[in-house]
């Protein structure tokens, strides 16, 4: 599957006009967010990329000091890989997690060491949301734990829940069947074969089964929509770890997760990026 990166250009450049425009663009299905000096290279599914939403979108967004100008290009199935390979360092978590991809060499010892090679799909550990819910699932008890990761991308989640003793194998859900695709082939670089049954698929899937633990890292919209089929594939007790939107988004999320027997136990945020671990009556 191909992708849109839409680069907006942003005259002058700051981190904070960088995510106002990151959540004006929310409204679509965006999944990756990188900056390089003036730029903001946003990343889209091709047949998901609309150039009329994304002129509506930046067309409201005002301020006055600056200057916004974006254009857009297809990148490539096979150019993805050589642009992450040329960009992706080693990524340690809380001194317990490296996540690593298969050609870097003398690193640190860790408690769970993940090796990524992602192929066209999102997911390696650099974005905050990433970095939010696995310091949430380190800080949880998975041992012999049913767990879901929705929108698995990479299986990164997955991958770190089967190495914490989730009861296997562990299901991981993406519509994108490249993502699939990856998701299965890092399970097994990850020694994990057979661990991890990523379908292809939304969340109706979610219907079939029932989970002690449901990782979602998607975005905003997807999780207003479908936190109620998350609620019902949640056992009593079970927990419901959501991320991917802002943290000024995190009180409409809780209320409508409220409608659905779910309640907060905490969140955390990470550059205005948002995690919220949540509890089903």
């Amino acid at each position: 599957m191909n992708y849109t990166e839409v680069c907006i250009e942003i005259t002058p450049f700051s981190e904070e006009t960088a995510d106002l425009v990151v959540a004006h663009l929310s409204e679509m299905a965006f999944e990756s967010f990188l900056t390089e000096g003036n730029l903001l290279k946003c990343y889209i599914r091709e047949n998901e990329y609309s150039p009329e939403a994304v002129i509506s979108l930046i067309s409201e967004f005002k301020k006055a000091d600056c200057v916004i100008k974006s254009s857009a290009k297809i990148i490539e199935h096979q150019n993805w890989n050589a642009l992450w390979e040329s960009n992706f360092t080693p990524i340690i978590v809380d001194d317990r997690c490296i996540i690593k991809a298969s050609f870097h060499k003398d690193l640190p010892d860790a408690k769970y060491t993940i090796i990524i090679d992602p192929k066209m799909a999102f997911g390696t550990g650099h974005h905050q949301t990433t970095r939010l819910v696995i310091e949430t699932l380190l800080e949880m008890d998975v041992k012999n734990k049913r767990v879901l990761d929705m929108g698995c991308g990479t299986g990164i989640l997955a991958i770190l829940g089967a190495k914490m003793g989730a009861a296997t194998p562990l299901v991981a859900i993406d519509i994108d069947d490249i993502a699939v695709e990856s998701a299965i082939e890092n399970s097994i670089r990850n020694g994990l074969d057979g661990k991890i049954n990523a379908i292809e698929g939304n969340a109706k899937l979610i219907m079939k089964s029932s989970f002690d633990i449901i990782l979602a890292n998607i975005n905003r919209n997807i999780i207003l929509s479908d936190i109620e089929t998350y609620s019902n594939g949640l056992n009593s007790g079970g927990y419901l770890v959501l991320s991917g939107f802002y943290e000024d988004d995190s009180q409409l999320i809780i209320s409508e997760a409220n409608k659905f027997g779910l309640n907060p136990v905490f969140s955390r945020s990470l550059d205005s990026w948002a995690v919220i671990k949540m509890v089903k009556k």
